[in-house]
């Protein structure tokens, strides 16, 4: 029997998927759902590189999750899955550290759907799905903001009044799985950065960026939700507050209304009018998809240059996610932008939060024992 962690890392339009082997954290299976909210479809591989797929029942988050716990269920190469291990975008105040979920941990984590709209049901439909498809494995949340707990208050705060910042109204960040596995990367493959000044750009159809000092998080681009800081993929990323109350006041949008707007139809979608995918605007002669670009990489460089500033200087640039570690124009641009830095090393590493939560998960099942 080989006891095994089950790592979920759900996203607004993706879920992936690897299963580890807890004692050596070996690969056993990988995959993803692709295309969530179209035509969704499951493909995975296996350690030895055969290729499988699956039907997905449906075409949202609950199929696509049950489309993948049903195959690695029914795969059967002597694994016990001992713990099912979720990426969970908003941890609030309180959750610093991944947790072994408790019903009450659970209800915590719902009630801070209001601040990640997009992700947070999604990563709450997979406690449902584990629950109800691997009963006897535990579930262990893994928290995005974790990673930032330790942001000073100068850089976690609004400039509002005490008891709106008191009530929770305050800049969290988020990527931190992500940026963690990326710091993780630098201690082991260069250590000289690691100890240096670094901005990581997490670049997908979600969108961030962290100051790293030291290998810790000095500040992020994100705020109190998963909306603010760079354009993204159809997110609008950092607006007046006053836009979103015009859009209520003048416009007659409900909160709802705007709130659709500003998560599914704003960001590269939004500044194109043709797709949130930058490969097709890359290929578009259409000069909207050269638009949205050329405002995404000055947004993405302005911001870089505020994460300089929070760390004093600018020793190294990393892309990681989607569009960081495939569009390569996309990084030149970027890059060249912040030419008047002065010289600074540019590196590319893969994304690997999965692992990151493998790692998290092993030691905290390490000190149940």
């Amino acid at each position: 029997m080989i006891d095994t962690l089950l790592v979920l890392n759900t996203g607004s339009s993706s879920l992936k998927f690897q299963v580890f082997r807890l004692d050596t954290l070996d690969v056993l299976m990988q995959g993803k759902v692709a295309d969530i909210g179209g035509a969704a479809a499951l493909a995975a591989t296996l350690a030895d590189g055969e290729k499988l797929s699956a039907e997905v029942g449906g075409n949202d988050h609950d199929a696509a999750l049950a489309a993948v716990m049903t195959l690695v269920d029914c795969h059967d190469d002597d694994w016990r899955t001992k713990a099912v291990v979720h990426r969970i975008v908003h941890g609030g105040t309180r959750f610093a550290d991944p947790v072994i979920v408790t019903p009450e941990i659970e209800a915590e984590l719902r009630r801070l759907v209001p601040l990640a709209p997009l992700h947070q049901p999604h990563n709450l439909a997979g406690l449902d799905a584990s629950n109800r498809l691997a009963p006897d494995a535990l579930d262990i949340a893994c928290f995005d903001t974790a990673f930032h707990a330790g942001h000073s208050e100068v850089i976690s705060s609004f400039a509002i009044e005490k008891d709106f910042r008191d009530k929770g109204i305050r800049r969290y960040g988020f990527h931190g799985l992500s940026y963690e596995w990326i710091a993780h990367a630098l201690r082991e493959q260069h250590p000289s950065l690691y100890h240096g000044r670094v901005v990581v750009a997490h670049l997908g159809n979600g969108a961030s960026l962290c100051a790293l000092g030291n290998g810790v998080s000095i500040d992020t681009t994100m705020g109190m939700t998963a909306l603010d800081g760079l354009p993204m993929g159809t997110r609008c990323g950092a607006i007046d507050a006053g836009a979103v109350i015009f859009m209520q006041r003048e416009l007659g949008l409900t909160p709802d209304e705007a709130e659709h707007h500003l998560y599914e139809r704003s960001g590269l979608k939004g500044l194109s009018g043709l797709a949130n995918d930058v490969e097709a605007l890359l290929a578009s002669a259409d000069p909207r998809a050269a638009f949205a670009l050329d405002y995404f990489t000055l947004r993405v460089a302005q911001h870089m240059a505020m994460m300089a500033v929070s760390m004093g200087g600018l020793d190294a640039i990393v892309f990681t996610g989607g569009i960081g570690e495939h569009a390569g124009p996309i990084r030149q641009s970027i890059t060249d932008r912040l030419a008047f830095l002065g010289p600074f090393e540019t590196l590319v590493i893969p994304a690997n939060e999965e692992r990151m939560m493998a790692q998290h998960a092993r030691r905290l099942l390490a000190g149940q024992a």
